[in-house]
């Protein structure tokens, strides 16, 4: 005769909960993730909570409004652009440059950046203000100083092309063209925009 044996399933170990700075992070990751997926018109805090795996509250008790909860996540998520490339030339400066700001663009928090700047009204886009000048264009447009100052010492450069129209040229057109053309910045383009218009701009008068 056989008997037959029950085996009660293994109970299920609960996941560790997560509170304080690790719960933050993951919804600040999921907001990064659903504005670079969704984009800002289909960001809501109920898919921000479903995207970390935490309640509607928890994602509330912190950040009462999608706009708070995206600048905090901005702030946490850019790259920082810390340091000027030094390759010798200003052409390869402002090329490893172009290649950094390029990785910033298109990284995951790139993306979300992106989807505010194309889809927030004039209202919207003024509370963004802060974090967009001072955590992306200020550093940008800073290192573009140092890489024309560098080059003015070398003699590449002349004096009086260190002035905020040169300086804001590959900002705004990287910019323009990536919100308008939808434009994705291959090498060749990046080339082509500092051969054609960087170096004329900047190159001496007598050269």
């Amino acid at each position: 005769m056989v008997t037959s044996r029950w085996t009660a399933p293994p109970a299920r170990t609960a996941s560790p909960r997560r509170r304080g700075a690790v719960l933050e992070r993951a919804i600040l990751d999921a907001a990064l993730e659903q504005l670079s997926t969704v984009g800002w018109n289909g960001l809501t805090m109920e898919g921000v909570a479903a995207a970390a795996q935490t309640g509607k509250a928890a994602v509330y008790r912190r950040w009462p409004s999608k706009e708070k909860l995206v600048v905090d996540a901005l702030r946490a998520g850019l790259p920082r652009l810390e340091e000027a490339p030094d390759t010798g030339s200003v052409r390869g400066d402002l090329l490893e440059l172009c290649f950094q700001a390029r990785r910033a663009m298109f990284s995951r928090p790139g993306f979300a950046l992106r989807a505010i700047i194309h889809e927030c009204d004039l209202e919207q886009a003024e509370r963004f203000h802060e974090v967009i000048f001072d955590g992306v264009l200020e550093p940008t447009l800073g290192l573009l100083r140092d890489v024309i100052s560098r080059g003015i010492e070398r003699g590449e450069v002349r004096p009086d092309a260190a002035n905020g129209y040169v300086v804001d040229a590959i900002p705004a057109m990287m910019l323009y063209r990536s919100k308008v053309g939808g434009s994705e910045w291959i090498d060749r383009d990046l080339e082509e925009m500092i051969d054609q218009l960087m170096l004329p701009l900047l190159r001496p008068y007598d050269s």
